[in-house]
């Protein structure tokens, strides 16, 4: 109804009309995702792949080049960055969508018939033949009246948001290549009996489904299946009949783990640490309890595959020796590791010379001793390394990745802090640097030192860490982190903690930190009655709000002369 929106509007279609025809279709395809909807690097590109929406070209391959079309849409404003991407390699991995951007491609994309949003109020019957359906989380039809509204026999592919019906995955969906669940809810493993009929499948997502603990054997019909996400679902095994699905490219498993939690989080996941790691060690030794499925043997036969994780290694060799062969993979993600298949690990990192990406978890309180240190050839490629689990001392190997760009170890403990700290700080391209301390406390008191021969964290923009024993000081000196961006800092903290140094970051965007002033539980436990009970509490509510407050004003005072006007946040 505003003019003045109709004439943006004008030219925000002029925008559109100006995209190259490749473009625009992968515009186009941008109205299947919700208002506001934070949408995946990773998921868009892969639909973009499996849809046919790029090819081979100049040597790229079709991956490689719907990569290139997420950043042309990015370099053309046509999507925003999304927040959430700080800890990327990439300059982007999500985004958004404007509000009058999604308009524009919700009419383009209804005139072509390309997408259709099934949506309260939406029209009960559709005009021709429609290739993209997207169920919304507010339609609340039957059966019969989904079967009724388009023709399931043209759909190429079904993206359901939130809560999933039963008979949304029909069988009628027989050219059906993108069924993609991620996040959905109300879905249990039985309903996933008559998949094995969508025999055009390429793009199968169940990503973030709760309900879901369990894959058909009949998932092995789907022999043109390239992507399979599982990630944060309860799928304990792979099935065997897995090894059949020799187009196979990405398989995501496994549930995040991260133990870098906010304040607010902490005392939780504190005593959930205790509960499984001190209280009762065994629920955290056994390999049942270790995240990610198991995958059956033979999965060397799977020469396509790009990406592999996390998947559990943990019940003996055999398994390793079949990722051994896998020579095409460029993430790997395993856990599981321990002192008997640690050599084995090794072997099969130093013959995948093409690795990007790896990710090792290890079990118990040994965590990594005796597990990393036998790499013989470690790949050269490889960009980002992530550890879970007890480290003594970080491997000699590290130092010979000279593309390495990320590094994330939690839970590591008994390291000798300066040593720690200098090793990383002489990691020529390290960008990103992401440390927790798990219930170990190694990093108590951290002091980021410039050492006397070269400047330490040289490369780094981003530098994430969190410690769990409450810590009085943080420490960053004069040349050190020259091109830090962004600085986010959690855990519990002394009555008196400061953070100094911050005047030295010179490139310094964004400082967040989240932290836990100590409470007088004596005194709040102490109270007679609940109504005595909730104003202590209270109180010390106040108390630490006014901490935070005093400390956000000695960081913004640190700050107050640097030309970047950084944002600061103290949670």
């Amino acid at each position: 109804m505003n003019p003045e929106l109709g004439m943006i509007r004008t030219i925000l279609e002029k925008s559109y009309d100006g995209l190259p025809y490749h473009l625009k279709s992968c515009f186009l395809y941008l109205s299947i995702f919700p208002e506001d909807h934070i949408i995946s690097r990773r998921r868009l590109v892969r639909r973009w792949t499996v849809e046919g929406y790029s090819s081979e070209r100049r040597g790229k391959s079709a991956n490689a080049m719907a990569e290139t079309y997420f950043t042309e849409l990015k370099n053309r404003s046509m999507i925003l960055p999304s927040h959430e991407s700080v800890y990327s390699r990439k300059s982007i991995d999500s985004c958004k969508v404007h509000d009058l951007m999604r308009d524009i491609a919700i009419s383009k994309s209804m005139e072509e018939n390309l997408v259709f949003i099934l949506e309260e109020g939406c029209a009960l019957s559709t005009n021709g033949t429609i290739r993209h359906l997207a169920i919304s989380s507010n339609w609340q039809g039957d059966q019969s009246e989904f079967e009724s509204i388009v023709d399931l026999s043209r759909i190429r592919s079904l993206s359901v948001f939130e809560w999933c019906e039963p008979f949304y995955i029909s069988d009628k969906m027989m050219f059906l290549r993108v069924l993609d669940l991620e996040g959905t809810y109300g879905l249990k493993y039985h309903h996933l009996d008559n998949i094995w009929k969508l025999l055009h499948l390429k793009y199968l997502s169940l990503r973030g489904c709760s309900g879901i603990d369990l894959l058909p054997d009949s998932l092995g019909n789907l022999r043109q299946l390239q992507v399979l996400d599982v990630r944060d679902t309860w799928v304990n095994a792979l099935p065997k009949t897995i090894i059949k699905l020799r187009k196979l490219q990405y398989i995501h498993s496994g549930r995040k783990l991260d133990y870098v939690t906010g304040a607010k989080d902490s005392l939780m996941r504190d005593a959930c640490t205790f509960a499984c790691c001190v209280r009762f060690p065994a629920l955290v030794t056994g390999v049942d309890n270790e995240p990610g499925p198991t995958v059956p043997r033979g999965i060397r036969k799977l020469k396509d595959l790009h990406t592999l994780r996390e998947v559990n290694v943990g019940r003996g060799n055999a398994i390793l020796q079949d990722i051994k062969m896998l020579t095409g993979l460029r993430k790997l993600g395993v856990t599981g590791i321990n002192k008997k298949n640690g050599p084995a690990l090794c072997s099969a990192i130093s013959s995948l010379s093409r690795l990007e990406s790896l990710s090792v978890r290890s079990v118990g309180k040994e965590g990594f001793r005796g597990c990393l240190d036998d790499i013989s050839s470690p790949p050269e490629n490889l960009q980002s390394l992530k550890l879970y689990g007890n480290l003594e001392t970080l491997p000699e190997w590290i130092k010979e990745l000279p593309h390495l760009v990320k590094v994330k170890l939690i839970c590591t403990s008994n390291l000798n802090h300066d040593a720690f700290l200098e090793f990383l700080g002489k990691l020529p391209k390290l960008e990103i640097l992401v440390l927790s301390s798990g219930w170990s406390g190694f990093l108590e008191d951290p002091a980021f030192k410039s050492p006397q021969a070269g400047i330490a964290f040289g490369s780094l923009r981003v530098l994430r860490f969190s410690v769990r024993s409450s810590v009085k000081t943080v420490k960053i000196e004069q040349g050190t982190m020259p091109k830090l961006e962004r600085l986010h800092f959690q855990g519990s903290v002394d009555n008196e903690f400061c953070f100094s140094g911050l005047e030295f970051l010179p490139s310094i965007n964004e400082v967040q930190l989240r932290v836990h002033f100590p409470w007088d539980f004596e005194r709040v436990n102490a109270a007679p009655d609940s109504e005595t009970w909730n104003k202590i509490k209270e109180e010390e509510r106040q108390e630490e709000a006014l901490k935070k407050g005093e400390l956000k004003k000695k960081i913004q005072d640190q700050l107050a002369r640097n030309a970047n006007e950084p944002i600061v946040t103290v949670e």
